[in-house]
């Protein structure tokens, strides 16, 4: 007897979230199409891909900080920091190999999280915000480069 004739009642998206997920892919395994609730499943598939850019976007946030951090504040740098950056860029990479179609996604979103990591930035180091450029300094290809670390104290744009 599998799990799901185990279960005379199943559970709803809304009263069981785990459970509702574990009895939706044996339903798929099994191939019983007919009691699969379908628009909770495609609505479930699609928000995976959010949460990978949601990722992307906190991630690039957090990696900028800490760039604009070590080029303005270069002698309260932190050992912490640079293995931030070397963790930010690693979990970037590892997403956009997982899914490819995101490659893009960081360049799409750099001037909103770059708008951010500014500010957070300024918050952070006490720095006043017109310090910091008011654009990207870095290109996506640098910011994402395993060796790359910005030049200490360069002046706004």
């Amino acid at each position: 007897m599998n799990k799901l004739e185990r279960t005379p009642h199943l559970a709803t998206y809304d009263s069981d979230f785990a459970r509702w997920s574990e009895e939706q892919a044996a339903l798929l395994r099994s191939g019983r199409f007919d009691a699969v609730d379908l628009e909770n499943v495609a609505e479930e598939i699609e928000s995976l891909g959010r949460s990978d850019k949601r990722e992307i976007e906190n991630r690039l946030k957090v990696l900028l900080v800490h760039l604009l951090k070590s080029q303005f504040q270069p002698e309260k740098m932190k050992p912490g920091w640079k293995s931030t950056i070397i963790e930010q860029r690693r979990r970037i990479r590892m997403l956009v190999k997982e899914s490819p179609s995101l490659r893009s996604y960081p360049q799409l979103v750099l001037v909103a999280e770059y708008d951010f990591a500014r500010r957070e930035a300024a918050d952070e180091t006490g720095l006043p915000l017109k310090i910091l450029p008011k654009t990207c300094p870095y290109s996506t290809e640098e910011i994402l480069t395993l060796d790359f670390y910005p030049a200490a104290g360069k002046e706004a744009n």
